[in-house]
């Protein structure tokens, strides 16, 4: 297993302990789940440049890598909204479109075609990490700016969607519903 691989699984094994601590009352508990998130965000970028630059891509990274995305990420959503910081209906609509381009791109892969991340899907993955570690760190933070964040980063997120659906739309071949 290459570097960026193991960073990728190295991701994946950090959110059940970002979960446990995020989830104690203590403050000090909460931001050891922050840092944690913040380390298992920034391997995100990390792996992806390792990948690249020395030639590490993989099928697995290839499958792994979005995958240890989504949970990390879909994590922190949920338990935001436990916690009554985030607006439910708005980690619902970004679980959708998560759902909707994983399920574009299954359909996608199926017909031997590969779809790259588009700028504005970059943009949303950004925002949406940085909005969620300005909200993590709320006992040092502004809460109020990681909330402003969010909703940019929610805005992107249907734009990106969007986007994704037009740009691709042949592949769902509507002309022989």
């Amino acid at each position: 297993m290459n570097i960026a691989n193991k960073l990728t699984v190295f991701r994946i094994l950090l959110v059940p302990f970002f979960v446990f601590f995020l989830m104690q009352e203590s403050s000090s508990m909460q931001l050891l789940g922050a840092i944690i998130f913040t380390v298992a965000a920034t391997t995100d970028f990390l792996d992806g440049y390792l990948a690249r630059s020395r030639n590490l891509v993989t099928t697995f990274g290839k499958f792994a890598d979005p995958l240890a995305d989504k949970i990390l990420t879909m994590s922190a959503f949920v338990l935001l909204v436990e916690q009554e910081i985030l607006p439910a209906w708005g980690v619902i609509i970004i679980i959708s479109r998560e759902f909707i381009v994983t399920g574009f791109r299954i359909l996608a892969a199926s017909n031997d075609i590969t779809i790259a991340a588009s700028p504005y899907g970059k943009a949303k993955t950004i925002a949406q990490l940085i909005a969620l570690i300005w909200i993590l760190f709320q006992n040092i933070l502004p809460l109020s700016i990681g909330i402003v964040i969010f909703y940019i980063s929610l805005a992107l997120t249907v734009i990106s969607g969007i986007d994704y659906l037009y740009k691709n739309r042949e592949i769902m071949d509507l002309n022989n519903l």
